[in-house]
């Protein structure tokens, strides 16, 4: 039974968002607070690939990732039952294209790794790529890599549908400034990093730009692409994601420039479908990414009340559903079920 009547969720991104949603359908009032508008960091970009680490190496961080990916579907499917909004979900998968012999093996090697861990819902397989139609990466083998656990959603999509969803149930949405009420859970991004990294005296953890684009091109329901760092998502509104860059040092964090120049003509490259398509967007902001690279999560120490959500860096969309149960569980209930290497303790 929870243990409170009131929630205050601070932060309009994805984690803040699925949070307040947990919250709301377990029956609590709850509380966003987002200063700017919703989806105002890395939450409002345009890619929006949710794919799994390689399946080998096993470890909890992957094994609370694939079973976050797994949810994906159902999750995305009550937000619009629940709200009335289409976050743009659907579970294509992913093709990446393998460059020689000894890729070959690694990438059958892991296909063993994927039966033993993902189980027999989802495959990860070496496929010819003429299986996959005209949507497809060069590939000098002639093979990709082939996973069906992969998803996509719109991250514009996704944060407004989740938005809808959390007033449906009888939540708050605040753009600006409120009164705080009850637990306070801290989603707020880099700034929140930068709160804490002030709080503790040491660096929790940075910032991570990344400049991406929206190319008008129709795919269809087809994989998205990745290689070398170029990720390539076609989504249900006929429109292409393309990113990203990594940047840890910027002098501004919403500015697009040679880089996404560069990233463009390598995504042209990979997929010659895309040769053509008119950029009809460019989008530029900055990940929060903690010291260990994992999600951080917990209460706040030495600060009662208040709780931390952070550090999704590149697989915040994914890690989402998952992180929200887990936040609630321990926000309402007092029951701690955070995976090891996502406590706010291992990046102090």
């Amino acid at each position: 039974m929870a243990s409170t009547d009131w929630v205050t969720v601070r932060g309009g991104g994805v984690f803040g968002l699925a949070c307040a949603y947990e919250i709301a359908k377990r029956g609590v009032k709850v509380r966003l607070i987002e200063r700017a508008r919703i989806g105002a960091g890395s939450s409002g970009g345009t890619v929006g690939m949710l794919s799994p680490h390689v399946p080998e190496q096993w470890n909890a961080k992957k094994q609370f990732q694939f079973e976050s990916l797994v949810m994906a579907q159902a999750y995305w499917d009550d937000v619009k039952a629940v709200g009335g909004q289409d976050a743009g979900f659907g579970r294509v998968g992913r093709l990446q294209p393998i460059a020689n012999e000894a890729g070959v093996e690694l990438a059958q090697a892991r296909a063993a790794g994927a039966a033993e861990h993902w189980g027999g819902d989802f495959i990860w397989r070496v496929a010819p790529v003429e299986d996959f139609g005209d949507f497809v990466p060069v590939t000098p083998t002639g093979l990709v890599i082939h996973d069906t656990l992969s998803g996509r959603a719109s991250p514009r999509r996704a944060g407004a549908a989740l938005a809808a969803a959390i007033e449906a149930l009888g939540g708050e949405v605040i753009i600006g400034e409120a009164e705080e009420r009850g637990p306070v859970l801290h989603a707020t991004g880099l700034a929140g990093l930068e709160e804490l990294t002030a709080a503790f005296g040491k660096s929790v953890g940075n910032g991570v730009k990344g400049q991406s684009a929206i190319l008008a091109h129709d795919a269809g329901p087809v994989p998205q692409i990745f290689a070398d760092g170029v990720l390539v998502v076609p989504h249900a509104d006929g429109t292409v994601g393309v990113g990203s860059t990594a940047e840890r040092y910027y002098d501004d964090p919403e500015s697009t420039d040679d880089q996404l120049e560069d990233v463009l003509t390598r995504a042209r490259a990979l997929v010659p479908a895309l040769e053509g398509a008119e950029v009809v967007e460019r989008w530029a902001n900055v990940r929060p990414r903690s010291v260990t690279r994992a999600p951080m999560l917990g209460a706040w120490p030495g600060r009662e009340g208040h709780f931390i959500v952070n550090g999704g860096f590149k697989i915040g969309f994914g890690m989402a559903p998952k992180i929200a149960v887990v936040m609630a569980d321990l926000v309402l209930e007092g029951v701690d079920t955070i995976p090891e290497g996502f406590r706010v303790e291992d990046n102090l």
